[in-house]
């Protein structure tokens, strides 16, 4: 399906490598001008580096589109103004932004310290917001936007991921929000929990799973160590990216408050959490319904 954003100008965070550079030239070749953010760290956030973000400006600039790069970290509130004003300086508008800037440091719980807490934390959830609240205002005055932030399955769950999952699920929980609160403004607000076999993360998680699966058959009988993060090759970014270059088009402009895992060809869409019992802890059986609602 062909989707068009010509005359739209995005921000894409973290756009200088793996889902986010392919976000950044598929918003681009879908006609968008791209403000490319990367702070071009290392995989647990040490470090920075031009590079990234000038490479895909670079690209798409060699393919016929407009970009400009923005070097700023994200956790800085400060960038997010920053950014915003970029794109406002460059191009005279922002229509997009797409969050997806973030760092890992998988370790068991025990193991976490103080600092691999914060930074996950910062980088992520204040990164989101740093940038959404600068691009808010804009969508709010001009009574139009669309935002995509990423989120992750981590937040449902996932050993070694205790500091990712709880930023990746404060996002949910801040998608949510804003979904409700820039819904009469006609902002679109939706996020992403990609699936992707091609980026510098991957085979973090991968050596992560193993060693946790190493660990637990040492402790657990029929546990194997087969690691818990395999999949399949054919999960590539391109196919992140098409859905996420879909949610900023006009065609999907009813969409808000959506949660979708994607990735290998596939959009799971998520329900939000429901009640599937309300027990009246008064009553003497009280307990005996709260164990037969749950199944145990």
């Amino acid at each position: 399906m062909a989707v068009q954003l010509d005359g739209k100008v995005a921000i894409v965070t973290g756009g200088g490598r793996g889902i986010g550079r392919s976000e950044s030239l598929a918003l681009a070749a879908a006609g968008a001008r791209v403000v490319v953010n990367d702070l071009g760290t290392e995989p647990d956030g040490t470090g920075a580096d031009e590079r990234p973000a000038d490479d895909v400006v670079a690209a798409i600039c060699e393919a016929g589109g407009e970009a400009v790069a923005n070097y700023g970290d994200v956790s800085q509130l400060s960038t997010g103004a920053e950014l915003v004003g970029q794109a406002l300086d460059t191009y005279g508008r922002l229509d997009i932004l797409v969050n997806n800037a973030g760092i890992l440091r998988p370790k068991p719980f025990l193991d976490l310290t103080e600092e691999d807490w914060d930074v996950l934390i910062t980088t992520h959830l204040r990164g989101h917001f740093s940038v959404a609240q600068a691009a808010a205002k804009i969508f709010v005055k001009q009574s139009y936007g669309r935002l995509v932030n990423t989120s992750s399955e981590a937040g449902l769950g996932m050993p070694l991921f205790a500091n990712y999952g709880s930023a990746k699920e404060g996002i949910t929980g801040l998608t949510r929000t804003l979904a409700l609160e820039l819904a009469p403004y006609h902002v679109t607000v939706n996020q992403i929990r990609p699936r992707s076999s091609n980026t510098r993360m991957y085979p973090i998680s991968i050596e992560s799973g193993r060693r946790m699966g190493a660990a637990l058959t040492e402790t657990l009988p029929g546990a194997t160590d087969q690691g818990l993060f395999t999949r399949p090759e054919d999960f590539h970014t391109d196919r992140v990216a098409s859905l996420v270059v879909f949610l900023c088009t006009d065609a999907a402009a009813a969409i808000t408050n959506g949660d979708f895992i994607v990735g290998g060809g596939e959009v799971t869409v998520l329900s939000h959490p429901e009640p599937v019992a309300t027990i009246d802890w008064s009553a003497e059986d009280a307990p005996a319904r709260l164990l037969a609602a749950l199944g145990v």
